[in-house]
């Protein structure tokens, strides 16, 4: 099933290996859809090769929080079992009926908003969360993007001006290597038929 080029189109930048970037655009009407959406990027991410990691991108209130509770919705865990790390800024949950499957069996969610610099990124045992069977989701990773592996999923979040008493959130992705390459247009292909996802003009 093929999407209406208006809802994901391929830039005319290159990623970090030569090829063409795809920015896959979109907006959700209102929390649920925007959980549903995260919940089907969940369900495409196999990690038993190593981490996934999704660098979050976007103001205060964006969403960024509320994309990762989806993220735990996909992986078995309900959204609102997720917090907010912004003080303490690492939280991790275990899904161990994933554990021996290709599936996320641990997702940590870090939020460097807090954090000063990069050698406080590794003071917070930031590296010890890239092992095999975790996913890992980065608030505000656009502070330290030099501690991010060189494939990742970008994901900017963006809230709109609201429309029939609707906040809408605005959502661009786009991958950095082979690999979130692969995920992304996995993802793609499961948000045709998602019901709230509105596809968005060029």
């Amino acid at each position: 099933q093929k999407l209406p080029k208006r809802f994901a189109r391929k830039s005319q930048t290159r990623n970090r290996d030569g090829g063409l970037q795809m920015t896959l655009r979109f907006h959700s009407q209102n929390l649920e859809a925007t959980q549903n959406a995260a919940s089907m990027l969940a369900a495409q991410i196999e990690v038993d090769a190593g981490p996934f990691v999704i660098a979050l991108v976007g103001e205060l209130g964006a969403g960024k929080t509320a994309f990762v509770q989806g993220l735990g919705l996909g992986l078995g865990l309900a959204p609102e079992k997720i917090t907010s790390p912004t003080f303490v800024i690492a939280n991790e949950y275990r899904f161990p009926h994933n554990t021996g499957s290709q599936r996320a069996d641990r997702l940590v969610h870090v939020d460097f908003y807090r954090v000063a610099s990069s050698r406080d990124v590794e003071a917070i045992g930031f590296w010890d969360f890239f092992v095999p069977g975790t996913l890992l989701a980065v608030e505000w990773s656009n502070r330290f993007p030099e501690v991010l592996p060189r494939d990742h999923l970008v994901l900017e979040l963006e809230r709109a001006a609201p429309e029939n008493g609707t906040t809408l959130r605005r959502f661009a992705a786009r991958a950095t290597g082979p690999q979130s390459d692969l995920v992304l247009r996995r993802w793609r292909d499961k948000l045709c038929a998602l019901h709230g996802i509105e596809h968005v003009k060029d």
